[in-house]
């Protein structure tokens, strides 16, 4: 068993704190369904009418801003680098979002959906990290991307 008496491959909400160092309102990654320390990780994303960035955000037809989804999945990237690396994030130092490539959306993210993130780990060479990330909301694709993080320390 995982840390609070969760199966193998899953995170809670403070699991997933003690993994990033983002805080309401910019932490997006609500649970970890699945992973495999240095392979992937599958999570959840709540999306819901309350978050700040539909009050300016088409609020007529509130629609998630497509840079918070590639964030959601940057963040899952970041628990499955602290993972494989055995540790979690400290003062001394930050994991970086440092590139984007191949990004598509493919379809308007809406409050009441549920995104599943799905990060895959191509490469790590020292600090940095490339994945491939898929956003999923019913089954079908809604964002996709190759995402590059690195973690560095804070001088």
């Amino acid at each position: 068993m995982s840390e609070n008496n969760n199966p193998i491959g899953q995170l809670d909400n403070y699991e997933i704190m003690a993994h990033l160092p983002h805080r309401y309102p910019f932490l997006l990654v609500d649970r970890v369904i699945d992973y495999k320390v240095g392979e992937y990780l599958t999570a959840i994303k709540n999306v819901s009418v309350n978050e700040p960035c539909f009050t300016g955000h088409f609020p007529h037809r509130p629609v998630m801003p497509g840079v918070l989804i590639l964030e959601a999945l940057a963040q899952a990237t970041g628990i499955l680098a602290f993972k494989t690396l055995g540790e979690k994030p400290d003062e001394s130092s930050l994991y970086y979002f440092v590139a984007i490539d191949k990004a598509r959306f493919k379809k308007p993210v809406e409050p009441g959906d549920q995104i599943i993130l799905k990060v895959t780990l191509i490469k790590r060479k020292r600090t940095m990290w490339k994945f491939d990330a898929e956003a999923l909301v019913d089954g079908k694709v809604v964002c996709s991307a190759e995402l590059m993080c690195s973690k560095q320390g804070i001088v």
